[in-house]
């Protein structure tokens, strides 16, 4: 058909019934029947889709009220973007995004009927406004399920989600990582805790890959992070063995090796996960009997108390380490960790439970004396036979039997060295076999 052209210049409005020439009707399913008095230039100007309907090539454009008529289908809840839609084909381009901004779920409706229609302005202006304001998460899962398709005019409004290209994930990680290994001034704790928390996620592989690979360089920094973190704690173990009866007591001190315990536990999650514990392993172990000494002379205080469950905390994560094979060690040291930290961890435990019956801000996981044990065992029964006799024989012999409870390594114990002359013989007659052979 011929569109004439807008002689008069005076604005047009939409539902302004005696100039209108063309009745949009927009029709749903559930039998709504909206009839939009418009004006054809405006809706040839703003759309290419009723461009091409009320072209003479579309053959299907109906007459209505003496006006042309675009029959327009669409779902129930779309019927009223499609009406500010059109009402928006109306707004001069400075006004139009103040139209639109209401809201990230209005202006994702308005932008679907505008790709619809084919608007390039009206697109453009949901485009630049969902891509520079903030979204819920509900809102962000329903753009990742609109906005792809939709063409390379609305791909900037994703330009947050895309993935980032391995050269920043890598300088990212490695500022995190120098962040949470340091001892920023105390306001800054809440930020490092976070840095800890962000990093382990972006390691871990859950319904997602992990964000990094971790290569040589990563390790190697980590590491070093990790033996950095080390030497802090060593030397306020050492000055803590200088002073002994006074420095415990002091709480700053106390404080500082709570905290450095605190990053300690959570780099040997980073370790664990990286598959580089030997290191961090061999120095816990070195600094096993320094600890003992000094975590023995004080028994119930509340703090200390709290610094040596963080204490039993890392060294569960080591002994686990070992125990489990991920980090071999001589006999001799694991012999001389199964005895020094057996002892501690038995009068440990009936002393946190009884404090905190009493004091509820001692929260202790029980999950960790159930690590403790099971690590114990593990080791116990890889140590020569002779060795694993002298720990069960003080077991059975000690008040405190029930915890760690050693039964499982008693009886493989008993049944190994029941039957361990017939397999020895057996094996040797087999040896000599082949000898023969």
């Amino acid at each position: 058909m011929e569109i004439a052209p807008n002689e008069s210049k005076t604005p047009s409005k939409i539902g302004d019934r005696p100039t209108s020439d063309v009745v949009v009707r927009l029709r749903t399913q559930d039998g709504r029947d909206d009839w939009l008095y418009c004006h054809s230039h405006i809706l040839v100007e703003e759309s290419k889709y009723f461009a091409d309907r009320l072209s003479d090539s579309w053959p299907t454009c109906q007459i209505l009220d003496s006006r042309n008529c675009v029959e327009v289908y669409c779902e129930e809840p779309d019927l009223d973007y499609h009406v500010n839609v059109l009402r928006l084909f109306y707004v001069i381009a400075d006004s139009l995004m103040t139209e639109i901004c209401h809201g990230v779920r209005n202006a994702l409706g308005i932008l679907r009927v505008a790709v619809k229609f084919g608007c390039p302005r009206i697109i453009a202006v949901c485009v630049d406004y969902l891509e520079a304001v903030p979204w819920e998460e509900a809102e962000e899962e329903e753009l990742l399920n609109t906005i792809p398709g939709m063409g390379s005019k609305v791909e900037p409004v994703l330009a947050r989600l895309q993935p980032v290209n391995p050269t920043a994930v890598m300088k990212i990680f490695l500022a995190a990582l120098q962040f949470a290994t340091s001892s920023p001034p105390s306001p800054l704790n809440d930020l490092k805790t976070t840095a800890q928390e962000q990093l382990e996620y972006l390691l871990t592989e859950d319904d997602d890959a992990p964000l990094l690979t971790a290569d040589e360089e990563i390790k190697l920094e980590v590491i070093r992070c990790a033996n950095r973190l080390f030497d802090r704690f060593n030397n306020l173990v050492e000055s803590l063995l200088c002073d002994l009866q006074e420095s415990i007591s002091d709480a700053g001190k106390l404080q500082s090796l709570h905290s450095c315990l605190t990053d300690l536990s959570w780099a040997c999650q980073i370790l664990g996960k990286l598959e580089i514990m030997r290191d961090f392993v061999c120095s816990w172990t070195e600094l096993s009997m320094k600890l003992v000494i000094i975590f023995q002379q004080k028994e119930s205080e509340n703090q200390i108390l709290k610094t040596k469950l963080k204490v039993l905390e890392v060294t569960a994560k080591v002994l686990e380490a070992v125990g489990y094979g991920i980090v071999a060690l001589p006999t001799v040291k694991r012999l001389h960790m199964v005895k020094l930290w057996l002892p501690f961890v038995r009068s440990m435990k009936p002393l946190v439970d009884s404090e905190t019956e009493d004091d509820l801000t001692i929260k202790v996981d029980s999950e960790l004396w159930q690590s403790l044990e099971s690590a114990f065992v593990s080791i116990i029964l890889a140590l020569p036979s002779v060795d694993q006799a002298e720990i069960l024989t003080e077991w059975l012999k000690n008040q405190q039997i029930r915890y760690p409870d050693l039964t499982e390594a008693f009886e493989v114990w008993c049944y190994r060295s029941k039957v361990s002359k017939r397999r020895l013989a057996a094996l040797g007659e087999e040896h000599n076999t082949a000898k023969t052979v």
